[in-house]
């Protein structure tokens, strides 16, 4: 019975072959966006999980209350680590110590080669810790040991990291490496590389006791108040201590062990549980990207749509060819079939196709997989076969069976062999025409939603790219180096080598640009009145910081030229904060970062946004300190910018021969702070457009079938004076009406997700009603495509030719 049931569903596919090749392909293509969505979700998922304690490792990270709100920062005071260590004896605490674009200077076996010519910039995986962290966090060590950490200038690499700075990461052990031109530090053990789905890039590990001993050169201190997110601190809970209860002898903590505090800033620390380092909005990591969950609920959720609406088309098609089988089986009922052996025919059927179509799907899979970074943050290559997605096909095939076999199963099993037999079975009468048009409802609903996501997703990054940021971006060169005596002493004469070049209109040194994800606040008092409730956010920059970066004032002007912090500039964030009715009022008061002196204030500049718009501008000052001079900015002319550059390179490397070259464009900066952004709105292009495909598959074929069973009536209908245009509106009103009904479902939920993912931003463009205009008008014309070759073409058929074949 096997063998009969598989050569009759073949024959059946043979003879169908266009809707074979319709239920085919769309279940194919809505299968592989299936399959690819999960390998992306899956692989996000897994951050850390490799981790033996993955449960039990918590992040400590900082709450700090003000008067107009909260902030968020993921690291602590560098004395809190040993206070912490004091304080929960039982509970194994580790830190982790990064630093961002290090220079590292490979020496060799001689700790005194005084050749550079081997230079790396690390950007991200160069940290410093102790010991302790190693016991918090599992690595496999090839070579060495933990213990190794505790001495001073001893360092430790991991495979990649060897290999790529002595060719072989045997070899490594004893050499010398030389960070950032100041501290020579020998190879004292080799790491194997990290899983690549962790947010601990780890490159380059070095004692935390180097960091003690040169304190300066990165920013380590013993004060308090000073908090940075490059130091955090990961704590490994026994397993009879909880969170909640760690979190309750934190509540504690900060008074009990910070005696300096801000009488206008609360601060509060509690635990961050591994899972969620990846993906908690509030704080940043060491990675190189978080993962929303929100942004993965809707990837889940648009690859449920897409195989709802492959399942759709297998239903709306199947049981419109039920006609076309009603002898069969009302003979197969005559001659003894039971309704289950009929059901298990038509599953059975239905399972050779989505097999087929899974077969179809993996390749389609396979041959995309490369392409994955497109719609995600993935940057290594990731396999798409691994047990999980085995156990995901299996469920997969079993779903697909069951939503787009089991109703025209039921349909095709349930005729009576009576009405059957004497071609009473009609197909307005199979299944119902109003679960047929419920589920072409449903259909465009879900199309509906995923092009008014792509139009929204679209108009607010088109917002982004173009947005007034209050600052000149472009054709701005950056170099980033040490803030270290050396480059300090060298700057000026830098500078002045670089305002000769032709193509070079001004420069500037500072520690940040305008519009960065990094952050550095303060306490901060103002006209002599007790210290005010809120932080600011700091920036030292010299004198031609302003016109560099076409910063605009509103009141008084930049300040002089100056080594240290003298006169300094706000902008207009802070003047309202601090009450002020205008800028004016500002100019010649004085202000007090932290304990230091107080300056006076020169100028208030416009607003410009401080970070990206998804955030508010920060009340901002600006001020002259030649020791954190750490980024040259370099103005351009727009002609012929490969060629300066070129020039700027050959300036730098006379000038710093030791330091090695790193450099960027601002507007290039900037960009980067919206890639998961852009990636979500390219996202929605995509699966939107498979949408749609999926839905016109569906359409072409209803229209094909509705074309086949009409043929006598198109004939009368042509011969009774009806005109082309009266034919292909007979195939399209329908249609037209469903995909309007579909709209109003469609628009709400659009409305909904659209309206929560916008919320990420605060300088945001508004859904207005011509968004939802453009979705209806677009599908309806898409619609109208589907279905107006296949009507076009019935309606030029000779009446008499339909009328004979009849």
């Amino acid at each position: 019975m096997l063998r009969n049931f598989l050569k009759i569903a073949l024959r059946n596919l043979l003879r169908h072959k266009a809707f074979s090749v319709i239920n085919i392909a769309g279940l194919a293509i809505g299968i592989s966006a299936c399959l690819l969505i999960f390998t992306v979700v899956k692989y996000e998922l897994s951050y850390e999980k490799f981790q033996p304690n993955y449960d039990r490792i918590f992040h400590v990270v900082s709450r700090d209350s003000f008067s107009d709100g909260v902030t968020y920062n993921p690291g602590v005071p560098f004395p809190a680590l040993e206070a912490m260590r004091l304080d929960f004896p039982k509970i194994t605490t580790g830190s982790l110590l990064a630093s961002y674009g290090s220079q590292v200077t490979v020496l060799g076996a001689n700790a005194s080669n005084l050749s550079n010519d081997k230079k790396f910039i690390e950007e991200t995986g160069f940290f410093f810790c102790d010991p302790q962290f190693f016991k918090v966090f599992h690595y496999d060590w090839l070579l060495g040991s933990p213990e190794v950490l505790s001495e001073p200038n001893n360092t430790v690499l991991t495979q990649k990291t060897a290999k790529r700075y002595f060719g072989d990461w045997k070899n490594a052990i004893g050499q010398f490496l030389k960070f950032d031109n100041n501290i020579t530090v020998k190879v004292a053990g080799i790491l194997k590389d990290p899983p690549a789905n962790t947010d601990f890039p780890i490159a380059i590990v070095t004692s935390f006791e180097t960091v003690k001993q040169n304190g300066g050169i990165y920013s380590y201190n013993t004060q308090w108040g000073s908090t940075t997110s490059n130091f955090q601190v990961f704590m490994l809970l026994p397993p009879d201590v909880s969170m909640q209860n760690v979190n309750s002898q934190f509540a504690n903590f900060n008074s009990k062990n910070n005696t300096n505090r801000n009488p206008g800033n609360t601060r509060s620390n509690f635990l961050q549980p591994l899972s969620e380092v990846h993906f908690d909005q509030r704080f940043e990591n060491f990675g190189d990207h978080r993962a929303s969950k929100p942004t993965l609920w809707t990837l889940s959720l648009i690859g449920l749509f897409i195989i709802v609406m492959a399942c759709i088309n297998f239903i709306n098609l199947s049981t419109a060819q039920a006609v076309g089988r009603s002898k069969e089986i009302g003979i197969r009922k005559v001659l003894g079939s039971y309704r289950w052996q009929l059901f298990g025919q038509i599953i059975g059927e239905t399972a050779f196709i989505v097999l087929a179509a899974l077969l179809l799907a993996v390749a389609i899979s396979v041959l995309c997989l490369p392409s994955i970074k497109l719609i995600a943050l993935i940057k290594e290559p990731i396999s798409l076969f691994s047990w999980q997605t085995f156990y995901f096909i299996i469920v997969l095939f079993a779903a697909v069976i069951v939503l787009a076999g089991l109703y025209p199963a039921l349909v095709l099993s349930g005729f009576s062999p009576a009405l059957a037999l004497k071609n009473k079975i009609t197909s307005a009468s199979v299944g119902g025409i109003s679960i047929r048009r419920s589920l072409v409802v449903t259909q465009f609903a879900i199309s509906q939603i995923l092009i008014i996501g792509t139009i929204v997703a679209i108009t607010q990054m088109s917002f982004v790219r173009n947005a007034d940021l209050g600052f000149n971006q472009d054709a701005v060169f950056l170099i980033n180096s040490n803030a270290d005596s050396t480059m300090h002493a060298r700057q000026e004469s830098f500078k002045q080598q670089l305002l000769q070049i032709a193509g070079v209109q001004k420069v500037s040194f500072s520690n940040d640009v305008p519009s960065s994800s990094n952050g550095w606040y303060s306490n901060f008092a103002f006209d002599h009145r007790p210290g005010e409730k809120f932080q600011v956010s700091l920036k030292f920059a010299d004198e031609d910081y302003f016109k560099t970066f076409g910063l605009q004032f509103l009141a008084g002007g930049a300040f002089g030229k100056s080594d240290t912090v003298k006169d300094v500039v706000i902008n207009e964030t802070m003047v309202k904060k601090l009450g002020l009715k205008n800028p004016e009022e500002a100019i010649g008061k004085e202000i007090q970062i932290g304990r230091n002196k107080w300056n006076r204030i020169s100028g208030v500049l416009r607003d410009f946004k401080t970070s990206s718009l998804r955030e508010d501008i920060k009340p901002t000052l600006i001020g002259s300190d030649k020791n954190f001079y750490s980024v040259t900015a370099i103005k351009l002319h727009s002609s012929n910018i490969t060629g300066t550059k070129a020039n700027i390179e050959r300036v730098w490397n006379k000038s710093f021969p030791e330091y090695a070259f790193t450099s960027s464009y601002l507007d290039e900066n900037i960009a980067s702070f919206y890639e998961q952004d852009y990636q979500f709105a390219l996202l929605y292009k995509i699966f939107a457009g498979i949408a749609i495909f999926i839905s016109c598959l569906g359409l072409y074929g209803l229209v094909s079938f509705m074309a086949v069973q009409k043929t006598k009536e198109i004939g009368i209908r042509k011969v009774l004076g009806a005109s082309v245009k009266n034919i292909i509106y007979l195939f399209s009103k329908e249609f037209t009406l469903l995909i309007f009904i579909g709209s109003i479902i469609a628009i709400p939920i659009a409305y909904f997700m659209m309206n929560n993912w916008l919320q990420n931003f605060v300088f945001r463009i508004k859904m207005n009603a011509g968004i939802f205009i453009i979705a209806i008008v677009l599908s309806l014309f898409i619609a109208w495509i589907a279905v107006g070759y296949k009507s076009i073409k019935a309606a030029l058929v000779n009446p008499v030719k339909s009328l004979k074949s009849e």
